[in-house]
């Protein structure tokens, strides 16, 4: 999986403190299905683990569009782009040891499987870009 290089991502604390987020698919009846997962940013790549046959997986196999979404008091970031399911070993062993790192270790699954999503725009609050919050 290639990275877009041209999509800014924010670095720091951030992304990597045990912040939970939303992922956002689209079901299949083209109602917005979201659920709470912990996610990984490595290399401009959003990696998310997950059992095989999940309803998030399902969605994604059949429209890619994804959102990730963390808000951590007054930060947040937004990232959306085009998922696809990662089902080799190299893929799911990295994944594994990348969210062991921001969350905790994880359960052997067997039925594992990584969503990687590409990122096609961010959006986030001003302090993530290094930018003063506004004042109302």
């Amino acid at each position: 999986m290639e990275p877009m290089t041209d999509v800014w991502l924010p670095e720091g604390d951030f992304l990597t403190d045990r912040h939970l987020a939303t992922l956002s698919t689209i079901g299949p009846g083209g109602r917005i299905h979201v659920v709470a997962v912990g996610f990984t940013v490595h290399e401009g790549v959003v990696r998310i683990t997950t059992m095989d046959g999940s309803q998030k997986v399902r969605n994604v196999e059949r429209d890619p569009r994804a959102t990730v979404a963390q808000v951590a008091g007054p930060q947040w970031l937004s990232i959306a782009g085009t998922a696809e399911i990662l089902r080799d070993r190299e893929s799911i062993t990295l994944a594994e040891n990348l969210y062991a790192q921001r969350y905790r270790q994880p359960k052997e699954n067997p039925r594992r499987v990584v969503i990687a999503i590409t990122p096609e725009k961010v959006m986030c609050s001003p302090g993530l870009r290094g930018e003063a919050p506004a004042h109302d």
